[in-house]
């Protein structure tokens, strides 16, 4: 499988070249088509910009080896066959994007420079935000809208006259004294609030719910039936022109203002400047209205405002010289925090959620962010440092939102000169929420150091931890029971019925007994049915048997994760052996004690917790019911004889296209191999996939030995 070469560019051979730039057009190809022609991008825009600029400068080491099918020649993606095709007049073109205040200096001087004059301010530049929508031409014959296409691959676009026409900010006719042909230019997007209420919508309706407003857009302006468009509330910022018979106006500035005079929308933070210094100081006055603005934005445009000076400056293969996007940062965007919620895990961890207006992160409506615990929101780390210069995180505040990958979003940092003179700082809460029982921070007695999370000490008192418990336990990598998801898992424990009542995990596995002599059916309740209840039934049969591994970790024993059960699985072979060592470990000293902590992977920590929970009486009793219904499997052992990785650390990275990440994962543990979730020292092999990011980079500066799946499948014999 060829990847993209990280070898600088300047030290590329002439083959080396040829290859990249081949792999380079087929993947930026591959991701227009997803992007235009599917509105399913997998990439973020800086990476998909990050492949774009690496086959620039590739081209512009080795101009020779330019080809027919380069980045650099084309726009967009092929129109899609479900529309007929629509060539446009004149080509609709990209943007190049910049992305620093140098790269706007060198866009303004480059300006100058093309022109052959001195930079002294005397050409002015328009400043608009950059729309994240989907591109539209609409085009009037005698002042009537004939037809509307989208930019397709540049040259030609797809018909959606039918839909367009559903737009009602979109004029079906221009006044008098229009040209007689004018094709009006614009995005076509959806409002942050129509998208929320579209959710809302599809969410009470039991529907699958979107994932962003741009894509939301794209997709329905790309309906077969333009009802479902109509109904989907677009709306349209007007920028540009594609043919006019004759001008209205000659300069940038003059023919937005015309359009607005038609009847179309134009953008309110459009702006005529002349200095870089007040073009950069715009831009960051638009990211700073961002998280206010009811449309997403992903950068501010510049362009030339006088249309002599653009025709002299002319185009590029693929781009105009006189017009840059210059984008926000990747992966970032600012917000308003408008709540602080308290969440009780099943540890009994207060774990603060940051709620925030919508706004879209990474390509992803964020509505909610993780403030990770108290001392975060103090401006402290993790051992009382100073933190975003010890700025403290209030209720009110204007915050910045990062998310990176399938990281959840956190607040990296607020907007001082935003904060509301009446805020006052966050007081945590000294009592749990849940149950009103003292939260304490506990103190480690060998280190003195106080633990960075706040628990509750209410135990099985407390509703939250049970009831996080019972999700936990019938979660994906535990016992996985199909049709037992949250809501359901709230009902059966909320409900005051005894004949349907889940407190804990054995009481799942005697509901269906329960039901057999109850006078109120399951299936008469709203929600449910026959078919339903039946289907759950038979879900919870299929896991009286369970893996050795996928009970450990159901049991929620802090600190023991997924892996950590395996390794214990693997390490006691039965549940008897595992259970009857772990109460034998308890005074902590002994030979139970030492082997549990010669256990690979088993420290300390981890090998307390275990010990401390085999120690309670209410644990026990809760395992105790639950054996009776249910029967652990002995742990299979590692088939390791000749297996190439066993005893190695291995990562997998990027989208797997072969298998799941489960059945690498499982595959590769079953060859007597540990599979971690981040790179290290210790990591061995990295295996990745496309979209690979920075734990293949992290690979390469550790010198650590790298595979595509491929190489992996056939490195194991597979």
């Amino acid at each position: 499988m060829q990847t993209l070469s990280r070898i600088p560019v300047e030290q590329l051979t002439a083959e080396e070249a040829e290859a990249e730039l081949a792999f380079l057009a087929a993947e930026v190809a591959r991701h227009d088509a997803l992007y235009h022609g599917k509105d399913q991008p997998e990439i973020s825009d800086a990476d998909y910009d990050a492949l774009k600029r690496r086959n620039d400068a590739v081209e512009a080491r080795f101009p020779l080896l330019v080809r027919a099918d380069s980045p650099s020649r084309r726009v967009g993606a092929t129109p899609l066959p479900t529309f007929a095709p629509i060539t446009h007049a004149r080509p609709m073109l990209s943007l190049d994007n910049t992305f620093s205040d140098e790269d706007v200096q060198d866009f303004v001087a480059s300006v100058y420079r093309y022109l052959g004059q001195i930079p002294d301010g005397s050409i002015a530049f328009t400043a608009e935000p950059k729309i994240d929508g989907l591109s539209m031409s609409i085009r009037y014959e005698n002042g009537r809208l004939v037809s509307a296409a989208t930019r397709g691959d540049g040259t030609t676009g797809e018909n959606v006259t039918a839909n367009i026409l559903t737009i009602a900010e979109i004029p079906r006719t221009l006044p008098a004294g229009a040209p007689a042909i004018a094709e009006v230019r614009g995005e076509v997007y959806m409002a942050k609030s129509d998208f929320q209420a579209l959710n809302a919508q599809m969410e009470a309706e039991g529907k699958q719910t979107y994932v962003n407003p741009r894509n939301t857009a794209a997709g329905s302006l790309r309906q077969l039936d333009a009802k479902v468009t109509a109904a989907r509330k677009l709306r349209f910022f007007a920028y540009a022109w594609g043919e006019m018979s004759e001008m209205p106006a000659d300069t940038q500035f003059g023919m937005v203002e015309v359009f607005r005079a038609w009847g179309f929308p134009v953008n309110p933070l459009m702006r005529r400047l002349a200095s870089v210094e007040a073009i950069l100081a715009h831009y960051r006055d638009v990211g700073m209205k961002r998280p206010d603005l009811d449309y997403d934005i992903d950068g501010v445009v510049y362009k030339v405002d006088r249309l002599d000076l653009q025709e002299r400056l002319g185009f590029r293969s693929r781009s105009p010289r006189w017009a840059t996007a210059h984008k926000f940062p990747a992966e970032q965007a600012v917000t308003r925090l408008t709540h602080i919620d308290i969440q009780v895990g099943r540890t009994g961890a207060l774990t603060p959620v940051a709620r925030l207006e919508p706004v879209t992160v990474g390509g992803v409506v964020v509505t909610n962010a993780t403030l990770h615990n108290e001392d975060y929101i103090r401006g402290l780390g993790n051992t009382g440092e100073p933190i975003r210069e010890g700025r403290d995180i209030r209720i009110g505040d204007t915050v910045i939102v990062q998310r990176a990958g399938d990281v959840i979003p956190q607040i990296v940092d607020i907007v001082p000169e935003k904060r509301p003179a009446e805020s006052l700082a966050y007081e945590f809460p000294k009592t749990c929420p849940v149950c009103g029982s003292h939260a304490v921070r506990d103190v480690n007695e060998k280190t003195g150091k106080v633990d960075a999370v706040r628990r509750c000490t209410g135990g099985f008192v407390c509703r939250a931890q049970a009831v996080e418990h019972l999700k936990h336990f019938v979660s994906r990598n535990a016992f996985d029971i199909e049709g037992l998801g949250t809501k359901q898992v709230d009902f059966f424990f909320e409900t005051d019925d005894p004949s349907i009542q889940v407190r804990t995990a054995p009481d799942i596995f005697t509901l269906e007994k329960r039901q057999a002599t109850a006078l109120a059916r399951l299936e008469n309740r709203e929600g449910f049915g026959r078919t339903s209840v039946r289907k759950l039934f038979d879900a919870i049969n299929e896991r009286r048997s369970i893996a050795l591994h996928r009970l450990i970790f159901a049991l929620g024993i802090r600190h023991v994760g997924e892996t950590t059960a395996k390794l214990l699985a693997r390490a006691y072979g039965t549940y008897d052996a595992f259970a009857e060592a772990m109460t034998a470990a308890a005074p902590m000293f002994g030979p139970e004690w030492n082997a549990l902590n010669a256990v690979e992977g088993i420290g300390e920590i981890v090998a307390t917790s275990i010990v401390e929970f085999y120690k309670e009486p209410r644990n026990r009793d809760v395992i105790d019911r639950l054996l009776q219904e249910v029967t652990p499997q002995e742990a299979e052992r590692p088939q390791t004889t000749g297996s190439p990785v066993s005893g190695l650390t291995v990562v997998f990275t990027g989208s797997l296209e072969k298998m799941t990440r489960d059945e690498a994962k499982a595959k590769a543990e079953s060859l007597g191999a540990k599979v971690a979730g981040s790179v290290s020292k210790k990591t061995d092999i990295v295996v990745a996939g496309p979209g690979a990011g920075s734990k293949l980079d992290k690979a390469r500066e550790l010198g650590i030995r790298t595979m595509d799946e491929d190489e992996w499948l056939a490195h194991i014999g597979e």
